[in-house]
């Protein structure tokens, strides 16, 4: 019989005999039928992967030349020039285009201004057996078209056209050799203008404020001059359905170059344009002069952005028919630039002259945001006008929002003998103001521009609370508006539920064909104004 103490001595040693075969890393747990073995790894863990490169940017690369066109004098091909997004191919215009021609779309190629640049030669007030063929300007989607600085314009003349339609995918864009550069001597920001003229149509309709003395308003031997150009550039007719081409998804940046006399284009000026002239979906852009211009004529236009202009955003004169849908107007945030968003007409010694202008705006959103406009008002109305604003919204909180210049452009008389229908329309339209929302000078009150607003009638309120997003699309104080039906004031008018331009977040109408800036952020895919897009 073995000896108790001696038998746990033997079952100690056999215990630890036992631990000791089993090693450090290898140890059974307790209680299970089977071991469980638990291993410590001692390597490192794998390193995280890299994290992936910075997209590739693709720089453009100039085209190998220049393509023919049809008009014998041909493009001029003038080198390279290189910019941020690449290097393009130089084509100059000829200075006048005697014979219709086509710019197509080249990857890695721009079309240059230099100087004046006519469509066709002026073919006066009327179509003659004589005059000669007549010149149209086709231009392609996409077509990037840039000035020298300075006076460079492009004019199309009486009895030609210009035929630019672009898409909401390639806009056709009209702007500065700078923007083109836009190098650490010359920078392009959120502030430049005034570095070329812009784009001119000139058509044969009515017009008034003659340039030949003694001449009748309206008629065919009523004509004016481009203000500023030095050499002729006539417009007006007596064709109120003149066509001056086609427009559409255009793009015009930094222009407004002073001519001569203190007088600067605009981005865009018509004279004596239309109503077979098509003019959809365009966007002025810093425009060192008015965003755009009318001067006479019958125009019927849709979709325009008019942003950042230093001057008036949409300025109509000399016995203008227009009527206009969906308008956005942005100023810039400045104490210097920017005056009305709407200035109608002057007052000077022939405001009387027929046709009287009667321009109609339906679905607008005017943003005013310097504190002191030149003028004193968001909208000048003046000069015996007759004026229709309906669906819209005025945000101008620092400034008075209208003001009526003249007691004829504030007659309720009804006189069709002098072309008078009467005093200006307000139909559903809303207004933050400053202080003082309304403005009378020249035999016209407060008091009376007041009682034609009307506030708290026919939809309009002079006391409202703009909840617009993204500075322009409608916000819920504005979808509750009850919308006026604008095809009841002219069938061009499409009738609509909202009021303002942009219905509302999801409404993508300038999204894409416009550019963006700090003043105006339209989304979508629309590049920045201050380059090129490259697609």
């Amino acid at each position: 019989m073995i000896n108790p103490k001696l038998r746990g001595i033997i079952f100690t040693t056999a215990a630890a005999a036992i631990v000791a075969g089993c090693g450090a890393d290898e140890i059974a747990s307790p209680g299970t039928g089977d071991n469980v073995t638990i291993n410590n790894n001692t390597t490192n863990p794998p390193p995280p992967p890299p994290p992936p490169p910075p997209p590739t940017v693709t720089l453009v690369t100039p085209a190998g030349g220049c393509p023919v066109i049809t008009d014998p004098q041909g493009l001029a091909d003038n080198g390279t020039v290189t910019g941020p997004t690449g290097t393009y191919r130089v084509c100059t215009l000829p200075t006048r285009l005697n014979v219709s021609s086509s710019l197509p779309r080249i990857g890695g190629l721009l079309y240059r201004i230099a100087g004046r640049v006519d469509v066709g030669t002026d073919q006066g007030p009327t179509e003659e057996a004589t005059d000669p063929a007549n010149v149209i300007l086709t231009v392609a989607p996409g077509v990037i078209l840039f000035s020298e600085s300075g006076p460079s314009w492009i004019n199309i003349n009486r009895g030609n056209q210009i035929v630019a339609n672009g898409t909401a995918a390639l806009p056709i864009i009209f702007t500065s050799r700078a923007n083109v550069e836009n190098n650490a001597q010359d920078p392009i920001t959120d502030n430049s203008s005034g570095q070329w003229g812009g784009v001119v149509l000139s058509g044969r309709a009515p017009v008034t404020d003659c340039f030949s003395p003694g001449a009748a308003p309206g008629t065919i031997a009523c004509d004016r001059q481009v203000e500023g150009a030095f050499d002729p550039a006539r417009f007006g007719g007596a064709t109120g359905n003149d066509n001056s081409g086609t427009m559409r998804f255009v793009q015009i940046r930094y222009s407004g170059f002073i001519l001569s006399g203190n007088a600067e284009l605009q981005a865009l000026t018509t004279g004596g344009t239309g109503s077979g002239t098509t003019l959809e979906n365009i966007q002025s852009h810093n425009s060192s002069d008015d965003g755009m211009e009318f001067f006479g004529g019958v125009v019927n236009a849709r979709n325009f952005a008019i942003t950042g202009a230093e001057d008036d955003s949409l300025d109509t004169d000399v016995g203008i028919k227009a009527n206009f849908q969906y308008v956005v107007a942005v100023q810039r945030t400045s104490t210097t630039v920017g005056d009305s968003i709407i200035e109608a007409d002057s007052d000077n010694a022939v405001d009387g002259d027929l046709p009287r202008q009667n321009t109609r705006i339906s679905n607008f959103t005017f943003v005013q945001r310097r504190a002191t406009p030149g003028n004193g008002t968001a909208i000048l109305l003046r000069g015996g006008t007759d004026y229709a604003l309906v669906n819209g919204v005025l945000v101008s909180p620092n400034t008075t929002c209208l003001t009526i210049s003249r007691a004829q452009t504030a007659s309720t008389v009804v006189n069709a003998a002098i072309d008078e229908v009467g005093a200006p329309i307000f139909r559903s339209v809303v207004l933050q103001c400053g202080a003082t929302p309304f403005g009378g000078v020249s035999g016209v009150t407060v008091a009376d521009v007041q009682a034609i607003f009307g506030s708290g009638s026919n939809g309009n309120n002079s006391a409202f609370t703009p909840t617009l997003t993204a500075s322009f699309a409608n916000g819920a104080n504005e979808t509750a508006v009850t919308a006026f039906d604008a095809a009841t004031l002219n069938p061009f008018f499409m009738t609509t539920t909202f009021i303002g331009a942009i219905r509302d977040a999801n409404d993508t109408r300038f999204q894409g064909w416009t550019c963006n800036s700090a003043t105006a952020n339209f989304g979508g895919t629309g590049s920045a104004c201050t380059t090129l897009p490259t697609i």
